[in-house]
């Protein structure tokens, strides 16, 4: 599993880096979590409020503060 976390390095968007480096541990899951600061990278994704939550390349949240528990919801999908 590939899980990206959007973002121009604003706290909500590290904040929600973390979250997701939580929420992995947690579930024991095996997946790369990678930190996508590039801008140009980022509109790619369409999402224009931060931060954004690609899992497996595919748009799951964006604007939205996640707690542990919300992303849980989506890595378990």
């Amino acid at each position: 599993m590939e899980i990206k976390v959007l973002g121009t390095g604003c706290a909500s968007c590290k904040a929600l880096y973390e979250t997701v480096k939580q929420a992995v541990a947690e579930l024991g899951i095996e997946a790369t979590v990678i930190k996508e600061e590039d801008l140009m990278q980022i509109m790619n994704y369409n999402v224009m409020s931060m931060p954004g939550l690609v899992i497996n390349e595919k748009v799951v949240s964006a604007g939205k503060k996640l707690s542990v528990a919300d992303v849980k919801v989506f890595l378990t999908k």
